[in-house]
């Protein structure tokens, strides 16, 4: 997916990126490139690149619990392992993006507006290629109190 995200480094840290008109100043994710998809906006705007909010609220969530038929690729052979998807409200675009839950992050783990950051990840590779994309992942840095402590609720006892 390229040019869907990024990872600015230190400073930045892993970012989805958007594309913002500067006619009409509407942010799109994915990006857009070619033009303002804003039916309100006058036009003549150019759209620029720029990264989206590190951090947004569960907005909504769910597990998904079986293989998905075609045209998803996977394995037949390997066992099916259960993921979870979430909704999230970017911080200052208010949009709603939607993206694979980190790796040991459970629906249990999960709340209605609990802060969650983005986080790159693996969605596939093989021994030519690693596929990455975008994840998120509860904040731990306690400030709201609803931090995720790195564990999977179903390994809790």
């Amino acid at each position: 997916m390229s040019g869907w995200f990024g990872d600015s480094g230190a400073e930045g840290g892993f970012r989805l990126l958007g594309t913002r008109c500067s006619a009409c100043a509407a942010v799109f994710f994915p990006r857009e490139d070619a033009y303002c998809r804003n039916p309100h906006c006058a036009g003549d705007g150019e759209l620029a690149e720029v990264p989206l909010s590190p951090r947004g609220r569960v907005w909504s969530y769910t597990d998904g619990r079986y293989r998905p038929p075609a045209p998803y690729v996977s394995d037949p052979e390997v066992p099916w392992e259960p993921y979870t998807l979430v909704a999230v409200e970017l911080e200052a675009e208010g949009m709603v993006v939607l993206g694979q839950a980190a790796p040991g992050v459970g629906v249990a783990d999960l709340a209605i507006g609990m802060e969650v950051e983005v986080v790159g990840g693996v969605l596939d590779e093989t021994a030519e290629t690693t596929w990455t994309t975008w994840r998120f992942r509860p904040v731990t840095d306690g400030a709201d109190g609803d931090g995720w402590d790195g564990t999977d609720a179903e390994a809790r006892p």
